[in-house]
């Protein structure tokens, strides 16, 4: 809804704005509200709704609503991993060329998809996991294994476990370039419990948040399970020396700006 101000201010203005100052209006879009008569901000909001959504979509008429204070766009859930599939994947910054080099790099995946299934309260069913060299390489190997986990999961030590089933496809010497891990059949938390001869005693636990809520105060390097805790950290991880400030989504990361 508008706030409590002069309504004659507020006209003012919305008067003095073309409609292409409104999110989501643009210049194509703007040509097209101009052959019915509505080039600035006021005369959206004045148009009649019914009438916007036959000449254009609902999303239009809904913005037409808003500006006239009628609420019509609700907050967007996040649908950040809650599609039917989560990867987690990456390039290394140097080739990996050891089975322990890829056992600590699925580690430490597994533990991030722990991380997010637990954050959106699913989990996964089956798991396949993979790594593979450089296209330009001569070295061409790409293995890949698919598992069918023992119950739908988001346990960290299942999901590792299941994905070191990949660990004797590996071969010492070959400059492995990417590997990763792809969960399928996504369900929601807590609709389908194994019976309690066949659930782990770290499933109760909740030891993926427990882990997440650590690394979230004391950083993602402060505390990892077995391999994904080795220390030093793995020399491959991507270099992000140079990384772009996240201004729009880190709250440490704002820009300041001095005049």
């Amino acid at each position: 809804m508008w706030p409590a101000t002069r309504p004659e201010w507020r006209e003012k203005l919305m008067r003095s704005l073309p409609v292409s100052e409104v999110w989501g209006i643009a210049s194509r879009l703007e040509r097209r509200l101009a052959g019915y008569g509505i080039e600035s901000v006021w005369d959206l909001a004045n148009a009649d709704p019914a009438q916007i959504r036959k000449w254009f979509n609902v999303v239009v008429m809904r913005t037409a609503l808003e500006l006239r204070g009628v609420p019509a766009i609700g907050p967007e859930e996040d649908r950040t991993g809650k599609k039917d599939q989560l990867i987690v994947s990456r390039s290394f910054s140097e080739k990996v060329t050891t089975v322990n080099g890829i056992r600590q790099a699925l580690s430490i995946y597994a533990q991030q998809a722990a991380t997010r299934l637990v954050k959106h309260q699913q989990v996964a069913k089956q798991l396949q996991a993979f790594a593979g060299t450089s296209h330009w390489n001569e070295q061409k190997h790409y293995p890949s294994v698919a598992i069918r986990l023992p119950f739908p999961t988001a346990d960290p030590v299942e999901l590792t476990r299941a994905a070191h089933r990949l660990l004797p496809q590996i071969e010492d010497g070959i400059r492995y370039a990417r590997a990763g891990i792809l969960l399928t059949d996504l369900l929601p938390a807590g609709i389908h419990l194994p019976l309690e001869p066949f659930r782990q005693p770290h499933e109760d636990r909740g030891i993926a948040q427990i882990v997440a809520d650590v690394q979230k105060k004391a950083g993602k390097d402060a505390l990892g399970l077995g391999w994904g805790g080795v220390k030093p950290g793995p020399s491959w991880q991507m270099k992000r020396e140079r990384l772009t400030l996240r201004a729009t989504t880190h709250w440490s990361e704002l820009v300041t700006v001095r005049a």
